[in-house]
């Protein structure tokens, strides 16, 4: 295709952490081309399957390899399937005409980047984690156009751009939107908020802690929305949805912009994505990093921590008794949180997308 009408390929997945941003570079991509041809490549057991074509961009899939950390059958096996893997990325690029291939991590990317650089078909790479993916440091030592969420990630030259996000939450001002957010919620417009997730997936640390609390909550007089993640409500001992004064529980919403305009407070995991929407919102948060992993979400949270825009739990301290000793003082703190509130927003990066989709353009044309 000619440079006004490119052909772009995106790939990435598995997760929402890597599917927000490459669905946000689409749409940027779409403002600022609007003839061009965009294609995303996934895999067939990944969340992308739902939520790529729900945005309206078409989605091709791959074979899933995973790369084996110790020695094993598997680690034998390896070659052959990755070899297979870049052949099905060659022949979706061959037919897409590609003109770029764009990269956000995850399983699908190290054989798009190997078929890409095979055919000598640029390569732009975004990595959203303080600690780079395998797929995205091998990919980087092809390209030159590599970007980062956070500053201190550690990829040889990268541009620090943000985090490309929706601009119904990079554009959102939550003192305008609260209202009609707390409306929509089934919240009352006027009581100090509280809202709870524990990201896509959910969190069952965090959901047994704010179930014991409860009743502390409603005596402080705040509201409580607990988005526990799907499949996962809060029971009570009669196999039913907990329910409590002040309480309200759902297992999703549609659209975070919602959640972030009506709480005066956010507690949630520190996936990277969760910390830059965070910041680029200006909401006051309480993050409570995984505690499995590498470490990776204690330090996606350091720096928004560091700038006073949000507190730190680790979550075997996240306990009732913290939620009474520290969460509630926080919430129906006024002049606290608009300070936090303002120390976020300082921090926080709104044209991330807009700058991943210039870099993008800019190999095509190259």
């Amino acid at each position: 295709m000619t440079s006004q009408n490119p052909s772009i390929v995106l790939a990435g997945g598995g997760t929402a952490g890597h599917i927000s941003p490459l669905l946000a570079i689409a749409a940027a991509v779409r403002t600022a081309a609007p003839g061009a041809a965009i294609l995303a490549v996934g895999t067939p057991a990944g969340m992308e399957t739902r939520l790529v074509p729900a945005a309206g961009v078409e989605l091709a899939t791959i074979d899933r390899v995973p790369f084996p950390r110790k020695p094993s059958a598997d680690l034998l096996r390896l070659p052959g399937r990755l070899g297979g893997a870049v052949r099905q990325a060659g022949a979706i690029l061959d037919k897409a005409g590609a003109d770029v291939v764009v990269g956000v991590g995850g399983y699908v990317c190290t054989p798009m980047y190997l078929a890409a650089r095979k055919r000598g078909i640029p390569i732009v790479i975004h990595e959203a984690n303080i600690r780079p993916g395998l797929a995205n440091r091998v990919g980087a030592l092809f390209t030159k156009r590599v970007a980062v969420a956070f500053d201190t990630t550690p990829l040889k030259g990268a541009l620090h751009v943000g985090m490309p996000m929706r601009t119904e939450i990079s554009h959102l001002d939550r003192t305008a939107a609260r209202t009609a957010a707390r409306e929509a919620l089934g919240l009352d417009a006027a009581k100090p908020t509280l809202i709870v997730t524990g990201g896509s997936s959910g969190a069952q640390s965090i959901n047994r802690t704010i179930a014991a609390s409860l009743g502390q909550l409603a005596d402080a007089g705040i509201q409580t929305l607990h988005i526990t993640g799907r499949g996962k409500s809060i029971l009570d001992d009669g196999g039913k949805p907990l329910a409590a004064d002040g309480y309200r529980q759902v297992e999703y919403i549609d659209g975070m912009e919602l959640a972030y305009a009506a709480a005066d407070v956010l507690l949630a995991r520190s996936g990277a994505a969760t910390v830059c929407e965070i910041a680029a919102v200006g909401v006051p948060a309480v993050l409570v990093p995984l505690p499995i992993g590498n470490g990776e979400q204690a330090l996606n949270a350091a720096g928004l921590v560091a700038a006073g825009g949000a507190v730190l739990v680790a979550d075997r301290d996240f306990t009732s008794g913290w939620v009474g000793s520290e969460l509630i003082p926080l919430v129906t703190d006024e002049s606290r949180l608009a300070t936090m509130a303002a120390n976020s927003y300082r921090l926080g990066i709104r044209n991330a997308d807009q700058r991943m989709a210039g870099l993008v353009l800019e190999a095509v044309s190259a």
